[in-house]
């Protein structure tokens, strides 16, 4: 029904009256006349408010603080996305870390195998040391020993911070990996890096060779592959 049908029209003695003929109370037709009429810039602003005050939970200061505060730490997480990508290549990065705690537990089982050595050959000593006759040279022979033993507690010592710098890698590669989780599998973009020259990267490439060291256990050419490698070179 429009509000044409609902207020009739106007009866002969210009009195606006119902559709079926009845005159109008002047409230109706006041509420008419100012529905009609085009809102103000007034009326627009107190209608929001009624809208804004209806709403649970009012838009006060705090909830802007709050949308601030967020907005913040999501740039924050987009600039850490950005300096991650930065760290590239990834993967090579994690297995530099990989390599790096692989090493050090190579060098901790090394120092311990060498220690074990140590200490049994000093134990060989030891039963040898009865059979040396009384005297100076006896005395020199045990203080040795001794002075021996007391230096293979570095092993000990040194493992132990080894070992807690091994935990704390494989605890950042696992960190590491948690975070290019949370940003997705995208690819991270490559930064550009200053070209280097061949004789810069030959002797990177020579100088990354000593600082190697030998080959991890399992990671090492077999000595009968170089065997037969050298046997077909001479054919």
């Amino acid at each position: 029904m429009t509000d044409h049908d609902a207020t009739g029209g106007l009866g002969g003695d210009g009195t606006r009256r119902s559709a079926d003929g009845r005159p109008l109370p002047e409230k109706i037709i006041e509420a008419h006349r100012q529905a009609s009429q085009p809102l103000t810039r007034d009326d627009v602003a107190a209608i929001v408010s009624n809208v804004i005050g209806s709403m649970d939970g009012d838009l006060r200061a705090s909830n802007v603080k709050l949308y601030s505060e967020l907005d913040a730490i999501a740039q924050y997480i987009k600039a850490a996305k950005l300096e991650i990508a930065a760290i590239q290549p990834v993967e090579r990065q994690m297995t530099d870390i990989a390599n790096a705690s692989d090493e050090l537990d190579a060098v901790v089982q090394a120092t311990e195998n060498a220690t074990g050595s140590i200490l049994d050959a000093c134990e060989g000593i030891e039963q040898v040391v009865p059979k040396i006759p009384e005297g100076e040279a006896r005395e020199g022979v045990v203080e040795g020993v001794t002075k021996i033993y007391e230096s293979c507690n570095f092993q000990d010592i040194t493992g132990q911070r080894i070992s807690k710098v091994v935990r704390t890698l494989k605890h950042l590669e696992t960190r590491i990996d948690e975070l290019l989780d949370v940003f997705g599998n995208a690819p991270l973009p490559t930064p550009q890096s200053e070209p280097v020259s061949e004789e810069a990267e030959l002797d990177d490439h020579e100088r990354m060779k000593l600082l190697n060291g030998p080959a991890l256990p399992g990671s090492a050419i077999d000595q009968d592959a170089i065997d037969k490698l050298l046997a077909d070179l001479d054919n």
